[in-house]
């Protein structure tokens, strides 16, 4: 549109010098200059090329000269003139052609007028220094639209990177707290049922009712992965806190182990109970799922206490075993057919709600658990 406008600005002003003049010649040079003005946009890399664009605005201000010389009227012509060298030009230049061609339209009046006068150099400096203030301006006001433009590129770009990576590292978080649910739950139920039915197999057939037993106790675990599966489906909290709280999910944790394994465990509560969060209450059945688990698969041990501590400001539970132990210092490595997910899962269950687990163990005299959490108000 401002082009348009500019356009415009300039053919009038021809139009008005040729009219206001009855000297063939004025109307004859107004002519040429608007045919070689209009020539600009059809000229290729006007707008893309300094040379080009320099050589067509000194042939137009080339004429715009004779016309200056031949009719004070075309002095009026500087001022579109201004924006184009502005405009096309590069800064300095184009500041050099507009005092260039504001000077001879000065020059120019004060000949056509017989004298010099400053009323006469007003005109076309002040239209020079409204015209340097309006493209300056524009073009300040472009850089700065243009950056504000890549700025917002750039941040586009970056929340889309950022959706993404929160989109990953929300799926891998999912898969972790997936994988440690079914290490804790329905991988150590499956290798229960293993065991179990081990234990069938080599009670068969001399002794057959306990050979029974062990099935028995094999298919109700299986109920209970079966559950656990199905709350993993439903989002839900795990089955063993459904009708119960925390010390009895646990004493009843305590009484299964010793049913179907050659182990005694024994649960303790000491303290006030009192409600917790759902994420607490949680992460402390599956820390002790895990550890009793752990104890029946590797520790040889005849007997562990599971002890649920109210302490005021924390919650403590402690799993303390009288089995082989073994060397801090010499971990094995993770097995692959568990998942790699046993005191690693149970110390991010921890951490995540803010509390600590411990580990001491001396081959020969037993393993002891700690796991501790702060006190964070009440169930939900």
């Amino acid at each position: 549109m401002l082009t348009w406008c500019l356009h415009l600005l300039l053919i009038a002003l021809l139009v008005l010098a040729a009219a206001r003049s009855t000297a063939g010649a004025v109307v004859a040079v107004a002519a040429v200059c608007g045919v070689v003005y209009a020539a600009g946009p059809l000229l290729p890399h006007v707008r893309t090329s300094r040379r080009v664009a320099a050589g067509w605005l000194g042939a137009v201000s080339a004429v715009w000269l004779v016309l200056v010389v031949l009719t004070a009227d075309g002095v009026w012509v500087a001022f579109p003139l201004y924006f184009l060298q502005l405009h096309l030009l590069p800064r300095r230049v184009g500041l050099v052609a507009v005092t260039a061609t504001a000077l001879a339209a000065v020059i120019g009046f004060a000949v056509h007028q017989g004298a010099f006068s400053l009323v006469a150099a007003i005109g076309p400096v002040i239209g020079a220094a409204v015209a340097v203030a309006v493209v300056w301006g524009y073009q300040a006001l472009y850089r700065e639209s243009e950056r504000r433009r890549r700025l917002i590129d750039e941040l586009t770009a970056t929340r889309a990177d950022l959706a993404e990576a929160q989109h990953t590292a929300g799926g891998l978080a999912e898969r972790e707290r997936l994988a440690r649910e079914i290490h804790d739950t329905l991988a150590q139920g499956l290798s229960s049922i293993q065991l179990l039915l081990r234990a069938a197999e080599r009670s068969l057939p001399a002794t057959a009712d306990n050979a029974a037993r062990y099935v028995d106790q094999a298919r109700q675990a299986a109920v209970d992965n079966l559950a656990e599966a199905r709350r993993f489906v439903a989002a839900h909290t795990p089955p063993a806190l459904d009708d119960t709280t925390l010390a009895g999910a646990l004493e009843r944790l305590c009484t299964t182990t010793s049913a179907r394994h050659q182990i005694t465990a024994r649960f303790h509560l000491t303290g006030d109970p009192a409600p917790l969060p759902t994420a607490q209450e949680v992460a402390l059945l599956r820390i002790a799922q895990a550890a009793l688990a752990n104890t029946v698969r590797h520790a040889d041990a005849a007997s562990v206490d599971v002890t649920l501590s109210y302490l005021g400001d924390e919650i403590a539970l402690d799993v303390v075993d009288d089995g082989t132990g073994f060397d801090l210092g010499r971990l094995p490595a993770p097995d692959p057919g568990e998942g790699g997910f046993g005191l690693a899962a149970m110390r991010t269950r921890a951490r995540a709600l803010g509390g600590t687990l411990t580990v001491e163990s001396i081959p020969g005299h037993g393993t002891a658990l700690a796991a501790r959490l702060p006190r964070s108000g009440t169930r939900p």
